[in-house]
């Protein structure tokens, strides 16, 4: 067996005094998409930010291709080649569109260039003059997926890409997880759409209260469908 890109075992972690994460055990191997399924407050968001070392406290274990970085800075986290894209997108309203792509620094080898960049999202290439505040909310999340994309990193954190979207733009940000996924990319999702997660994943992750408490493949879907909406309240 080959080492995962990333392994999680007994992760822990604090936001103040608020223990949210009570003992994640999870892996995703190398070229695989991870959907993370649960409530609000089960702990999917925050296991993401501990990844990258953006909670409080932790303790566990949290190995990047073999590599522990429970104790590192987020910075050094992010030059293994890890790529977090957050629910509030973090656009810069006061710089141009093609500004706010150029703006993180190239941490790993082998970053997408601009131009492919733009063939995959033809809108930012329109839109590269426009200012942050202008573009619409489909085009500032393809804005900030783009930008993890030039950074080189190879492992992706997506959270609630889908979020308050038009269904045209939900279609084109599924086109492009498939073909990110093509090309080699690992993805772990944090998806409340489960209509959008559901044919992009290779494995669903359940959680609930800060703990993984299912996890299946794409093959045994079907045969989960009921006992997910329970789990899901859907």
């Amino acid at each position: 067996m080959s080492t995962p890109f990333l392994e999680i075992k007994g992760l822990n972690a604090w936001y103040g005094e608020s223990h949210v994460l009570h003992g994640v055990d999870l892996h995703v191997n190398e070229g695989e998409v991870v959907t993370l399924l649960g409530r609000n407050g089960a702990g999917r968001t925050t296991t993401m930010r501990a990844i990258m070392g953006l909670t409080g406290a932790r303790q566990g274990s949290i190995k990047v291709k073999g590599h522990e970085t429970i104790g590192m800075a987020t910075h050094k986290v992010a030059r293994l080649g890890l790529g977090y894209c957050p629910e509030e997108r973090g656009i810069f309203s006061s710089l141009s569109c093609e500004e706010n792509l150029m703006l993180p620094p190239m941490l790993a080898k082998g970053g997408m260039p601009v131009e492919q960049i733009y063939a995959m999202f033809p809108n930012l290439k329109e839109r590269a003059p426009s200012q942050g505040t202008r573009l619409s909310g489909g085009e500032q999340q393809m804005l900030a997926v783009a930008r993890i994309l030039r950074t080189g990193a190879r492992l992706l954190l997506l959270d609630e890409i889908s979020e308050g979207l038009a269904p045209v733009i939900v279609q084109k940000l599924a086109e492009m997880v498939v073909a990110l996924r093509k090309q080699g990319y690992t993805i772990v999702m944090v998806e409340q759409n489960f209509r959008f997660a559901a044919p992009l994943a290779d494995r669903f992750l359940v959680m609930e209260h800060g703990q993984v408490i299912q996890q299946f493949t794409q093959a045994e879907l079907p045969s989960r469908i009921d006992k997910l909406h329970e789990y899901l309240g859907v």
